[in-house]
């Protein structure tokens, strides 16, 4: 049911054959504080709690989330940014 989906997203562009499953948006942001920074990577981590995958956002074993929270991490290999505040929640 859901690659339908994807094949009805992909027939609204000249530039997909038969699936599409990445939106072609883009919407440049600057980066203007650490505060901003913070708050990019706390979204970020928390996709995969917000399409179910798994309920925190350490336990996505692609995600970063684990380093950021100092718990072992099985993927990927992350180089951390030196912000002055990092929060997970």
């Amino acid at each position: 049911m859901r690659l339908g989906i994807f094949k009805q997203a992909a027939s609204k562009h000249k530039r997909n054959s038969h699936y599409q499953v990445w939106t072609h948006e883009n919407h440049a942001i600057n980066v203007y504080s650490d505060k901003f920074v913070t708050q990019k990577i706390h979204y970020i981590h928390m996709n995969p709690v917000r399409a179910g995958l798994v309920r925190q956002p350490e336990d996505y074993i692609y995600s970063s989330a684990c380093n950021y929270a100092s718990v072992s991490a099985v993927l990927p290999e992350v180089e951390m940014l030196t912000l002055s505040v990092i929060t997970v929640k």
